[in-house]
């Protein structure tokens, strides 16, 4: 009985949390998007581009204002920089930057 409430609990924590991510972001693997936003060195391209520290180009209110445009945006960097992510890995780094910088619901 224990170990059934305990299981229980986790489920509904769980349930909670994915509540919290945006439906275009279910199942978004997020480790994935940290791990190739590193290993493409976004952040170097970033600061290349705006200057500072690179932040600058995370602009809530500015013409990146919903989850599509953003998923869009990587995308475009994806196409332009000719990098070869896959849809899903799209959908990960979107979701990384999401979380990390814009928090649309």
């Amino acid at each position: 009985m224990k170990h059934l409430l305990f299981a229980l609990s986790g489920c509904l924590a769980m349930a909670a949390l994915a509540q919290d991510v945006p439906a275009l972001y279910q199942g978004a693997d997020l480790k994935l998007g940290e791990k190739l936003i590193a290993e493409n060195q976004c952040d170097a391209c970033h600061i290349r581009n705006v200057g500072g520290n690179g932040n600058g180009i995370y602009r809530p209110t500015g013409r990146i204002n919903s989850l599509g445009l953003l998923r869009g945006q990587v995308e475009a960097c994806n196409t332009t920089l000719n990098l070869g992510f896959f849809p899903e890995e799209v959908t990960s780094i979107s979701a990384v930057l999401n979380r990390d910088h814009y928090r649309f619901k």
